[in-house]
């Protein structure tokens, strides 16, 4: 896909943090955006700012959950109303719960599965059509958390690890077909995530932006060429 004017990207969780910088720089690259949030408040207001910034793109803010097959469905058909298509999938909302397992919750367990694994699956059944049809690309966000386990993660280790393989068995289903599917696994980025602030003190993590870049540049490899799993860290670690 070296021309990305072509693109017609659908991004879960789109109004902050990579999702958002997934949108702005696809759109700095011509490519129209549909993002989602479960507010249309949210997801509006993310929209007007990107379309305000002059950028090549255009974007469209939708209010969708992405635990609700028949929201991500719904969703799906107004990103293609409004650009034609979705040839492109980033799969990018997520939650984290973060406890030992006497103190994790069964609701806060249930989320967690619900958002970052159900969750991609309801997005990639609602746009595989599109995707098979326009010989599409998909892309997860995943974590190193997806191969890394630690104390207090259970949850958000197996929604992680559990989304790692779903998307490398997808992409063994749909290779043939002309679909490339990679899942990112970042380490630290520097975003809202869990309730935290991004600060002067986050200069050391991943920038939400260089994530963005990296998905331009995956979109831009050779059609013979698939990183299929792209694991991505801080290239210094916080000392």
């Amino acid at each position: 896909m070296k021309n990305l004017q072509n693109i017609s990207a659908y991004i879960t969780g789109g109004t902050k943090g990579i999702g958002y910088a997934v949108a702005e720089s696809l759109m700095a690259e011509g490519a129209n955006v549909t993002i989602t949030s479960r507010s249309q408040q949210s997801a509006e207001e993310a929209a007007e700012q990107l379309n305000k910034k002059g950028l090549l793109g255009k974007a469209l803010g939708v209010e969708a959950d992405v635990r609700d097959m028949k929201s991500q469905q719904e969703a799906v058909t107004l990103g293609v109303k409004a650009f034609g298509k979705v040839n492109v999938i980033v799969a990018n909302a997520g939650v984290g719960h973060f406890a030992s397992i006497q103190e994790l919750t069964a609701e806060e367990w249930q989320e967690t599965i619900d958002v970052n694994l159900t969750g991609v699956f309801n997005s990639v059944k609602a746009g595989l059509d599109q995707l098979i049809e326009h010989k599409g690309y998909l892309l997860t966000i995943a974590s190193l958390a997806g191969t890394n386990f630690f104390a207090t993660g259970s949850a958000y280790n197996a929604s992680k690890f559990g989304l790692v393989g779903f998307t490398q068995a997808v992409m063994m289903d749909v290779r043939s077909q002309g679909v490339k599917v990679s899942t990112i696994m970042p380490g630290s980025v520097a975003t809202h995530f869990n309730g935290h602030t991004p600060n002067e003190k986050d200069a050391w993590k991943i920038q939400p932006e260089d994530l963005g870049q990296m998905v331009v540049d995956l979109l831009k490899m050779p059609a013979r060429t698939l990183p299929s799993k792209v694991e991505v860290r801080p290239a210094v670690p916080r000392s």
